[in-house]
Order: C-alpha cells, then sequence, then structure tokens
C-alpha cells in the first residue's frame, strides 16, 4: 500500500468513527437515513458539478445497475447498523460490523477482482479478528453473554454487527469494482449511491409524515454530520482502492475502530475500555502488515 493511500485510510477512519458516534447518539431510524440522503444530495452538489457531472451522461446501462444495487446494499446497511445501535452497545455492533465487514470484502475481492493475499497480509488479517474479539468484550463479553440481564443486548449486538458486516462487504466489492474496473469517479459512485437512495427509502418513511417532520426538528444537526462525514471517509477510501489492492485497503479501514473504542468507552459510558483499545492495537498492527504485505 502506497503512503498516500494509507494517509487516506487513516483520515478516513477519523471521519467514520465520528460519524458512527454521532449516528449512535442520534437513534435514528428510516427518517434519520432518508435525511442523510438528502443532505447529501445538497451538501455534495457543488463537488460534482466540479468533478464533471457530465461523464454521467456517458455511462451505459451496466454502471447504472451496478450503483442501483450498490445504494440498495448501502440502504439496507445503513438500516441495519442503526438498529443494532438502537439494541446493543456501539463496542459491541462497531466493532463485529467492522470486522467481519473486511474480511468478508479480502475475500470477495479475490474472487471477483482476482486479488491475491500474502502471508503478511493473512497475519494481519487474523490479527484483526483477534481485536475484533477483544473490542466487543472478549472474555468479559463470552461471560456477559450468559447472564441473564445482559445476554439478550450482547447477543443482539453481535448478530446485528455480523449482519452489518456482511452488507459493508456487499458494498465494498460493488464500489470497488466500479472504481478500479469501471474507473467511474469515487465522488460519483458515492453521491449517486446516496441518491438513488432517496426513492429507495421515501416509501418506508411517507408512511408518517409528521413524524419524518417531527425526526427532521428533532435530528437535522446530526444528519447534517453523517451527511458531511460519511462520503468524505468513503470517497477517500475509494480513491485509496484505486491506488492499493482492495484486500489491503477493506481491512485497513478498521483503525477507525481506535477511535470508537476510545469514543464509546469515553463519551458513551460503556465499559471495557481498556480492553477494546488493546483490542484496537491488534487491529492497527493487522493493519500494519496487511500496508507492507
Amino acid at each position: 500500500m502506497t503512503p498516500l493511500a494509507l494517509a487516506l485510510v487513516l483520515a478516513a477512519a477519523v471521519c467514520h468513527a465520528t460519524w458512527n458516534l454521532v449516528a449512535k447518539k442520534a437513534g435514528g431510524g428510516n427518517d434519520f437515513v432518508l435525511m442523510g440522503s438528502i443532505l447529501v444530495g445538497v451538501i455534495w452538489v457543488p463537488v460534482v458539478i466540479w468533478v464533471g457531472v457530465q461523464k454521467v451522461a456517458d455511462w451505459g446501462f451496466g454502471a447504472w445497475l451496478l450503483l442501483a444495487l450498490s445504494a440498495l446494499v448501502h440502504v439496507v446497511y445503513f438500516r441495519t447498523l442503526l438498529h443494532g445501535y438502537a439494541v446493543s452497545d456501539l463496542t459491541v455492533v462497531y466493532p463485529v460490523a467492522r470486522g467481519s465487514g473486511p474480511l468478508l470484502s479480502s475475500i470477495g475481492a479475490v474472487i471477483v477482482l482476482g486479488e491475491t493475499l500474502s502471508l503478511a497480509g493473512a497475519a494481519g488479517a487474523l490479527a484483526v479478528v483477534v481485536g475484533v474479539f477483544l473490542i466487543a468484550g472478549g472474555p468479559g463479553l463470552w461471560r456477559r453473554a450468559h447472564e441473564p440481564e445482559q445476554r439478550e443486548r450482547v447477543l443482539l449486538g453481535l448478530r446485528w454487527g455480523a449482519l452489518t458486516g456482511a452488507f459493508i462487504a456487499g458494498y465494498t466489492v460493488i464500489d470497488g469494482y466500479a472504481v478500479k474496473v469501471l474507473l467511474i469517479s469515487p465522488i460519483l459512485v458515492d453521491y449517486v449511491g446516496n441518491v438513488l437512495r432517496i426513492p429507495v427509502m421515501l416509501p418506508f418513511v411517507l408512511r408518517d409524515r409528521a413524524a419524518f417532520v417531527q425526526a427532521w426538528r428533532a435530528q437535522w444537526r446530526s444528519a447534517m454530520v453523517v451527511a458531511v462525514l460519511g462520503p468524505l471517509s468513503y470517497v477517500m477510501v475509494l480513491y485509496a482502492v484505486r491506488m492499493a489492492p482492495l484486500s489491503h485497503v477493506a481491512p485497513a479501514r478498521e483503525v477507525s475502530m481506535l477511535f470508537a473504542a476510545l469514543a464509546g468507552g469515553t463519551l458513551l459510558g460503556e465499559s471495557d475500555r481498556w480492553l477494546r483499545l488493546l483490542g484496537a492495537t491488534a487491529i492497527a498492527a493487522g493493519v500494519v502488515a496487511l500496508a507492507v504485505g
């Protein structure tokens, strides 16, 4: 992985952990997802025009189909993530999702894009798995899973986190193919994907328009933060994917766990902060191995 690609991944990690914290504190659902997509459509228009909106006219049916599929998977991912946050702790859902997703993404990159993982890369992936286990609670998580008063909450976090990870892998491979094979601008990939999510979400939201108006008044500031930092973090990752193998970039993104582990313990009052930071360190070591491998 080149130094520039790694720098983009690190910067993206900070943005990603920040908007996840905001989304967790907002506690939004379908209304929040739609708000984010609408705000992305408005805020990022100048950037899209600067990149060259005329390039969209050159896309064929295959490109539009791929981006539509990406938009659908993104919607399901985001809704699944927010539901996980609603039923469990960020420091359970987030690490499981962000740990399983990149590993599945690496497998997808090998199958779909024909990439390979070196011995160092495989070791890095294993370190990520260990880090995920520690951040998710390590031995304490196993004990909590068997305590009647906490069992259901922990197990829900594991289930929804793993499901979120599967959707992360899905959109990562799809978008990686778009920028590496079809050579579509990462900015356009993210923007068009966000705009296409609006009609997907409208039927759910229009069932209760009054609730959407109320949610907008209460959560628009949080949605604004997500609308700025979400695309920014993902666009940086997609540019990194253009410079380095997807099977390396996807796991390397998980340095965001360092920030999420600290934020979850300090700002959200969730427990086992130091164990989670140890796990995040293992993930960081895995990222280094992936970067050099």
